[in-house]
């Protein structure tokens, strides 16, 4: 990781990714538990908690090919300065609570050429595949420190300023985001042809069988997030206080983090390849532990080990995005993280039912997380064959 870091224009990327997170869960959490107090309901939670994904349905799979088209330090910077805007409205005191959804959902899908831009002109900076993939470790370490900051500070500030506080601050990590990208990175011209038809990159990922299974693995996810839209009714069911539930969110990210920096900094790329399928049937199987309705220290681990396990998917972003050709990486990243967050979701939205039909948010858990062992396994199986086919299969 420390090779990546020394990379001047790695490093403007990075510390702007973490600004804008921290700000992101900052809205987050004060969403979750403003929804949650109102309602008193585990349903409407998982539903608010899942607008800050499902955005990604419509703008990752069209706006995020922006990032093709046009020269990608120009789409962060002004899509960065478009959401500190829209973030701005959020923190007028006294916005009604249908509103602030709205402009959640519209902070969301400007987010989506963002991600796509930021995804693909991070592998642009790098000639080196395996510097790339130690940069991804970093980004993801470091995301999940800035996500705990945004949850810690979130849950602080609102308790002791309100919601407006939480949201003025994340549209200032906006503008933060848009200034430190404009000095610190290279302007190149667009990466793709403003002629190609506008879901090229679709099509050509899901004509590559390996890149298909590197999808599927990104979709499991969305089982392995259904602790998160239940946090709350989590906590209250466990008997455990209303500040557990930013520890419960906590865990997850704490987990992610361990994960992650044990696989760089023990496991070779290849050896990472290789434990994928093992690595995300043990982020869903830790889950099934729901069912013996843990005590708070107890769930507090479990959510940690799912983390941890759960840091695989590092390795499956970073080589689908290697795979991927320049020109079209913008358009493929926006496929990829569309499909990653409208599972994430799903995943939230479903577990929200879940509680509501079986009445125990540990039941709903452990139930989604028998799911995912049992849909990961054949996709584990599919990837041990044909994870060395031959690169140029990828590009015919």
């Amino acid at each position: 990781m420390s090779m990546a870091i020394r990379n001047r224009e790695f490093r403007a990327l990075w510390l702007a990714e973490m600004q804008s997170v921290a700000g992101d869960h900052l809205t987050t959490v004060a969403l979750s538990i403003m929804v949650f107090h109102r309602t008193g309901s585990a349903l409407w939670s998982a539903v608010v908690y899942a607008l800050t994904f499902l955005p990604a349905l419509a703008g990752g799979l069209g706006l995020a090919q922006i990032a093709d088209r046009f020269p990608r330090r120009t789409v962060l910077v002004t899509c960065a300065l478009l959401q500190a805007v829209l973030v701005g409205g959020m923190a007028i005191p006294g916005t009604p609570l249908a509103l602030l959804c709205v402009l959640v959902v519209l902070v969301r899908l400007v987010g989506a050429p963002v991600n796509a831009a930021q995804n693909a002109l991070t592998r642009e900076v790098f000639t080196d595949d395996d510097v790339y993939l130690r940069s991804q470790d970093l980004r993801g370490i470091t995301t999940n420190i800035a996500m705990l900051g945004g949850l810690a500070g979130g849950g602080l500030l609102v308790t002791a300023f309100g919601t407006s506080w939480a949201l003025a601050i994340d549209a200032v990590t906006f503008v933060v985001t848009a200034v430190v990208v404009r000095v610190r990175v290279h302007r190149r011209p667009a990466a793709g042809d403003p002629e190609d038809p506008w879901f090229r990159a679709t099509r050509w990922v899901f004509a590559r069988r390996r890149l298909r299974v590197l999808l599927a693995f990104s979709w499991l996810v969305g089982l392995a997030v259904v602790p998160e839209g239940l946090a709350a009714p989590l906590a209250h069911q466990i008997g455990a206080p209303d500040e557990a539930v930013g520890w419960l969110l906590a865990a997850d990210p704490v987990g992610f983090i361990v994960g992650a920096f044990l696989l760089s900094r023990f496991v070779s790329a290849e050896g990472r390849r290789r434990y994928l399928g093992v690595l995300a049937i043990a982020a869903s199987a830790v889950l099934v532990l729901f069912a013996l309705e843990p005590s708070l220290p107890v769930a507090l681990v479990v959510l940690a080990l799912a983390g941890a396990a759960g840091a695989y998917i590092i390795t499956v972003g970073a080589t689908f995005i290697t795979w991927v050709p320049n020109d079209l990486r913008g358009g493929a990243g926006g496929l990829y993280r569309t499909g990653l967050r409208v599972a994430q979701g799903i995943g939230v939205a479903i577990g929200g039912v879940l509680a509501e039909v079986v009445g125990s948010a540990t039941s709903a858990i452990a139930l989604a997380g028998l799911a995912g062992v049992v849909l990961t396994v054949p996709v584990a199986v599919s990837w041990a064959r044909v994870r060395h086919e031959p690169a140029v299969s990828e590009n015919g």
